[in-house]
């Protein structure tokens, strides 16, 4: 391909921000298939007559059929060789689409079967998309810049979804899938762009190890190898994805609450800051050469996370920040915590201990057990907490996730520290 040809000449700032771009946008228009409904309220509805509201159903079957993909991206994405990848996007996305056409031509009581087809393919985009940008020596400012794709494409799409309901006077039902149609050929030529990457280097392969795809039995040699300081890591990781998801589905009811339900444009606003925070801080992971260093900076990035997300609960109480400012320090707290797992957690882990495979294999086992921690989440809300607001469920769950992170990420810092040599030159 002569734009491949063209970017192995390249110097290596065009390469990465060819290669962050390319990303970055193929992430981006994914949130256009995922994420749009949960602009609309489906106010005083529930489904088949439980007390479950007809949102939290359509939120669950979504996020059940996301985990599923998860579970089956342990094998497929970690498996998945270089050549058939841009097929296997163009083709999870097709799926996710019909299933938002479908959504909107059945009854709402059908809602929840479409829109478990419709998360059934989406998991596995991520771990498609991060297995270009792995094994690289500038591997966390590519996997950085790909992060803030995913907090920026949640609010924004969700903009849109609220703009096409409310200017261009689509139906709840049929939003979804007029997002989705918007941003289906800007998802295609990104994809095209994207798998124009060349292949890492030798110079890549010396520094960061060379990233095979992973058979079952390195699967299960790497977990028996690392099973402690892994189950750490989940747990907080468990917890992470049900507090971002939480907030993520229902930030239109959060900021309603409080007091800034009408506001426009209200979640780029504050999502914005919260990406370019989160880019800085794992665009200054890079600096670190060293990969024992690097993995010591990324868990001190999470740790940091935690205080922040704790902090933001007294500062709301005693109106230090508004209800938007809550909410941006949630947001950055949260995924300062969060998005390490997804990109530099896994690559530094897997460069500093020399372990043979993939990070891909590492973020899919998390984001898979991950998003069923989510599904508990929503349950444990709905069916035993029903009297609260989502307000105040929110403001507990923060306390709560800044507490877990805290002790999980401390734990696991120190048991990966005694597996990590002292001495790390490359």
């Amino acid at each position: 391909m002569r734009i491949t040809a063209w970017l192995s000449r390249s110097r290596p700032w065009v390469l990465s921000v060819y290669a962050v771009s390319a990303a970055f946008s193929t992430y981006f228009c994914m949130y256009a298939f995922r994420k749009p409904f949960a602009a609309a309220h489906f106010e005083g509805a529930y489904f088949g007559g439980t007390e479950i509201e007809l949102k939290t159903a359509f939120v669950l079957s979504q996020i059940i059929g996301y985990a599923l993909s998860k579970y089956l991206g342990i094998k497929f994405v970690s498996e998945l060789s270089p050549e058939r990848r841009a097929r296997r996007l163009l083709l999870l996305i097709g799926v996710s689409e019909l299933a938002l056409v479908a959504f909107g031509a059945m009854p709402p009581a059908w809602g929840a079967p479409a829109m478990f087809v419709n998360g059934l393919p989406l998991g596995m985009v991520w771990g498609t998309v991060v297995s270009y940008l792995e094994g690289r020596r500038t591997s966390d400012a590519w996997l950085a810049g790909l992060c803030a794709s995913f907090i920026l494409a949640s609010g924004a799409v969700k903009d849109v979804g609220r703009w096409l309901m409310s200017a261009q006077h689509i139906s709840e039902g049929w939003m979804p899938a007029a997002t989705g149609a918007l941003f289906f050929l800007p998802f295609a030529l990104s994809v095209y762009l994207l798998n124009q990457i060349p292949a890492p280097t030798a110079e890549d392969i010396a520094a960061r190890h060379e990233r095979a795809p992973m058979d079952g039995h390195a699967r299960r040699a790497f977990m028996r190898r690392f099973l402690p300081g892994l189950v750490l890591l989940l747990i907080v990781y468990v917890v992470a994805t049900a507090f971002r998801d939480y907030r993520d589905n229902y930030g239109v009811e959060l900021f309603a609450e409080l007091g800034f339900g009408a506001a426009p444009a209200i979640f780029t606003r504050t999502e914005l800051p919260v990406a370019f925070g989160v880019l800085l801080a794992l665009g200054l992971l890079n600096i670190f050469r060293s990969h024992r260093a690097g993995l010591v900076a990324a868990f001190v990035l999470m740790l940091l996370g935690a205080v922040v997300l704790g902090a933001s609960v007294p500062l709301l109480d005693a109106h230090v920040v508004d209800g938007a400012g809550f909410m941006l320090l949630t947001g950055l707290g949260s995924y300062l915590i969060y998005v390490p797992f997804n990109s530099v957690l896994f690559e530094r882990l897997m460069a500093a201990t020399g372990s043979a495979g993939t990070a891909v294999f590492s973020i899919s086992l998390a984001d898979a057990l991950g998003y069923t921690g989510s599904v508990g989440a929503q349950i444990q809300k709905d069916l035993f907490e029903a009297s609260e607001s989502r307000l105040l469920f929110f403001r507990s769950f923060s306390l709560l996730f800044a507490a877990v992170s805290v002790v999980g990420l401390s734990l696991a810092l120190m048991y990966f520290l005694r597996r990590v040599p002292a001495r790390d030159a490359r």
